[in-house]
């Protein structure tokens, strides 16, 4: 068997094999994402949420998923039917696609390469042209402005979120998540890991990847009064389902990535016990939760209010800390804390 899996044939069924796991393990997280999203505003608005398909209504969200599948497809008469169908599949194969860099343990990650953060980086650059793409085909003003709405949104915490990812790399002088996490790896457990180092810019990357999202209070997309409903508006069945899946699996994602660059990824953060993918989990989910009391308890922003916060506040902030990071870094100061890469080398 071990001599069967050197072949093509053998390395294509094992990669294969392992891309169907990560699909089964990120679309099984999508229903109790969906799930326990409304089960915790519920909480916080003191009512029951899903409580009625299944134990615990736990089966609420394969139900609507159902529902969705076995609607009709409606497509404006005017609109551009190839770019209409192919926006919502470009939203979720590209936030799918990002999965593939994401490490679970020292040696579950299905493309260990060396630019892993710039692939992150690049694929959800391109998850705007989704955005883009069905404002535009819809062949209403509605959307269109939607989108373009949404798109500048999006590229905005964009610069923010890169600035901050910057700060992590000089640090650790590497872009694969895995040499991340290993530098992480000190002989003072939770407090090695780069949120105490980093520590202002934790709650920067955080805010930036729920505007990455599309995520309360930066649901504007979503929930523009003015707009109808935004991009989607013209949007129904399955192809409104696939946009919501992306979302929700881009969340998912970020969930991932905040734990690898700032919370030791797979690192136990506690002594005894061992390092593994239950932590890793665990932290991802733990991440979503905060996502889910964000919406839950803050108000939404204006539109003038988030530009404003990504372009005169994130954005300056995080420049300082990258050029404050590199000094640290050069020369090595705080015990070479900001300069890994010089200490383990």
């Amino acid at each position: 068997m071990s001599e069967f899996l050197t072949t093509p044939a053998g390395v294509v069924l094992s990669v294969i094999t392992q891309a169907s796991l990560i699909v089964t393990f990120v679309m099984t997280s999508l229903l109790f994402m969906v799930y326990g999203d409304r089960k915790i505003w519920a909480a916080v608005q003191m009512r029951r949420g899903p409580n009625v398909v299944g134990i615990f209504g736990i089966l609420q969200t394969v139900a609507d998923a159902l529902k969705y599948v076995l609607k009709e497809i409606v497509i404006p008469a005017g609109a551009d039917r190839t770019v209409f169908l192919l926006a919502p599949l470009m939203s979720f194969v590209l936030a799918m696609l990002a999965w593939a860099v994401i490490p679970f343990n020292e040696t579950w990650v299905l493309a260990d390469i060396n630019v892993a953060v710039l692939f992150i980086f690049a694929i959800s650059s391109l998850e705007v042209y989704g955005v883009i793409m069905g404002g535009w085909a819809s062949n209403s003003k509605y959307p269109f402005l939607g989108s373009l709405r949404s798109a500048a949104q999006m590229i905005s915490y964009e610069v923010s979120l890169g600035l901050i990812i910057i700060g992590v790399i000089i640090t650790t002088g590497s872009l694969n998540f895995g040499d991340i996490v290993r530098a992480q790896d000190g002989d003072f457990g939770i407090f090695s890991w780069y949120w105490l180092p980093h520590f202002p810019m934790v709650f920067l990357f955080f805010i930036s990847c729920l505007a990455e999202t599309n995520r309360a209070p930066f649901d504007l997309p979503e929930a523009e009064s003015e707009l109808v409903a935004g991009y989607q508006v013209e949007y129904s069945s399955t192809p409104f389902l696939l946009f919501m899946a992306g979302e929700y699996i881009a969340i998912f994602l970020l969930c991932a990535v905040t734990s690898l660059l700032f919370f030791g990824g797979w690192l136990s953060p506690i002594p005894f016990l061992p390092d593994g993918a239950f932590w890793m989990v665990l932290k991802m989910a733990f991440f979503f939760f905060l996502f889910a009391m964000v919406k839950a308890v803050v108000p939404r922003y204006r539109y003038d209010q988030l530009m404003r916060l990504g372009w005169k506040v994130f954005l300056p902030f995080s420049l300082v800390w990258v050029v404050l990071v590199s000094f640290f870094a050069h020369f090595e100061l705080f015990g070479g804390v900001y300069a890994r890469w010089a200490v383990g080398g």
